[in-house]
């Protein structure tokens, strides 16, 4: 099992081995980050990796993760644009308990 030295930003440097460090790719725009617990303050850390370092810790035998981005961040709104007194006018709400309830049975409500 390989060691890898990795850098807290609590503790600085740290020595790992391939099962303590993640890799995480982005299918869609090929970002890279890696992942550990540091194994003296027990802080979880998350540093950017550049395409060389995701090589370099796949080869070593460090697990690779693929996830992708959320669909909704390509959903464009439909409607008006969400106004300061629309989110006054909702803060007013959650603190009205019968304007609240019929709120969430309107949209629980089957069609």
């Amino acid at each position: 099992m390989a060691k890898i030295r990795a850098s807290c930003p609590t503790c600085g440097d740290v020595e790992l081995t391939t099962d303590d460090v993640v890799v995480r790719v982005c299918a869609d725009d090929n970002s890279g980050t890696y992942t550990f617990q540091c194994s003296v303050c027990s802080t979880n850390v998350v540093k950017p990796a550049e395409q060389h370092i995701v090589d370099l810790l796949a080869a070593s035998g460090v697990k690779v993760v693929v996830w992708t981005l959320p669909a909704e961040l390509n959903e464009r709104p439909v409607g008006e644009p969400f106004t300061h007194d629309d989110l006054l006018d909702f803060h007013s709400m959650l603190h009205d308990d019968e304007a609240l309830t019929f709120a969430l049975e309107t949209i629980t409500r089957p069609a």
